[in-house]
């Protein structure tokens, strides 16, 4: 990476800039607010929280010249919102009455945040490193990343993918106290309405192209899993995605022997915050599985015609819609092959901690329909674990070895 050369201006070259008739293109989406700026002199000043743009737009009224944006691509959740710094974004039509710049840049400006529930893998991806290459990836490098919200040890984590959408150093605009000037600034990232999905039609990339850039990223040497995907001889290869604490296996070693003895070669992979590690690993293997969770977020790096397996927790309608809306329907998006397995109640470990007849294992939906999402998730997200029933688990096991040669 390198840095960008800038410049202080002077006052009088600041008032002669020309400033072009526009329109901010804001669009305030029920996911994420999104404003473009363009062709424009945009100054952003951090210690306020403002980004200004000088506009001789006769349209823009008193009544629609400032938005208030958080940018963070969960515009509907209170809670990610609650850790997302808001931001002004301000037309302003005699450039005079606007912070002087102190440093000029020549290449657009992306402003987002890594507050809201970053450091959630699951989150991590669909609410920033999905919609982050769907806004920069257009501009070939040529964009200047501001962060707010900025969490060093995120950066970090993901710097691959960061230096591979912009070639200059990021800047923590939280901590500037200079007045950044740009020729363009995007405040907010394009997301698409649902999880871990780039609807094509919508945007100029796909899921397809995502998993593309992923692999340029880490160097990942597999474009195809399964039976073509693997070299002749080789046995197929299962990784079990094992969590340390909540929905985590209980008999991991049985179904490590029982998929030996179908005729895997297995790998356990345990939750790591080196990505270039573990997309290496997901990238190796021709079928995943796991209990839904934010790790399965690592079925981006998987090859195509590899095979997913979601283990369903036990539980109400909530369970089985968060497994097939955040990860089951985007896996066919990402070309897999998605396998579902639903917990009976006998696999779930809430049988050692409940009565049989409680209404907890009677009725799960009375508990959502009763106590709502907190009272869902602390039982079966937060209590349970799997114990996993290798004869029942079996069947699905041998379907994914069929899917492997198809």
């Amino acid at each position: 990476m390198i840095n960008e050369a800038y410049s202080s201006l002077q006052p009088n070259e600041v008032a002669d800039a020309v400033i072009k008739k526009t329109t901010p293109i804001c669009s305030l989406a029920d996911r994420a607010d999104f404003c473009d700026i363009i062709d424009v002199n945009v100054r952003i000043d951090g210690e306020s929280s403002s980004v200004y743009f000088a506009s001789t737009d006769m349209g823009i009224s008193e009544g629609n010249s400032s938005w208030k944006i958080r940018p963070y691509a969960r515009k509907e959740d209170e809670a990610a919102m609650g850790n997302t710094r808001e931001w002004s974004v301000k037309a302003v039509k005699n450039p005079q009455k606007m912070p002087q710049c102190t440093r000029n840049h020549s290449v657009p400006a992306i402003l987002f945040s890594t507050g809201g529930y970053a450091g959630n893998h699951f989150h991590d991806f669909t609410d920033v490193v999905i919609p982050l290459f769907v806004t920069a990836r257009e501009f070939n490098g040529e964009v200047q990343f501001l962060i707010t919200d900025t969490q060093p040890w995120w950066v970090l984590k993901y710097q691959a993918i960061i230096s591979k959408l912009s070639k200059f150093d990021i800047i923590n605009i939280d901590k500037e106290t200079q007045v950044h000037c740009f020729p363009r600034a995007i405040v907010g990232l394009k997301r698409d309405d649902k999880e871990l999905r780039i609807d094509p039609k919508k945007h100029s990339y796909s899921m397809r192209d995502f998993k593309e850039f992923l692999r340029s990223c880490y160097s990942l040497k597999r474009d195809r899993g399964g039976g073509r995907g693997r070299k002749k001889g080789l046995k197929p290869q299962l990784l079990i995605v094992a969590r340390r604490r909540t929905r985590s296996f209980t008999n991991t070693e049985e179904i490590r022997k029982m998929a030996r003895k179908l005729g895997f070669k297995v790998i356990v992979m345990e939750p790591d915050v080196n990505v270039k590690k573990v997309a290496e690993i997901v990238n190796s293997c021709d079928v995943m599985m796991g209990v839904h969770g934010a790790g399965l977020a690592n079925i981006v790096f998987l090859p195509k015609n590899a095979v997913f397996i979601q283990i369903v927790p036990f539980g109400s309608r909530w369970a089985k819609w968060l497994s097939k809306n955040f990860f089951g329907e985007p896996s066919k998006d990402m070309e897999l092959k998605y396998l579902e397995y639903n917990m009976s109640v006998e696999e779930s470990t809430l049988i050692q901690q409940y009565p049989k007849d409680d209404v907890v294992l009677r009725d799960p939906q009375a508990i959502q329909d009763q106590g709502g999402w907190r009272a869902f998730k602390s039982v079966y997200f937060v209590k349970q674990n799997v114990n996993l029933d290798i004869n029942r688990f079996r069947p699905t096991l041998l379907k994914a070895l069929e899917l492997l040669q198809q």
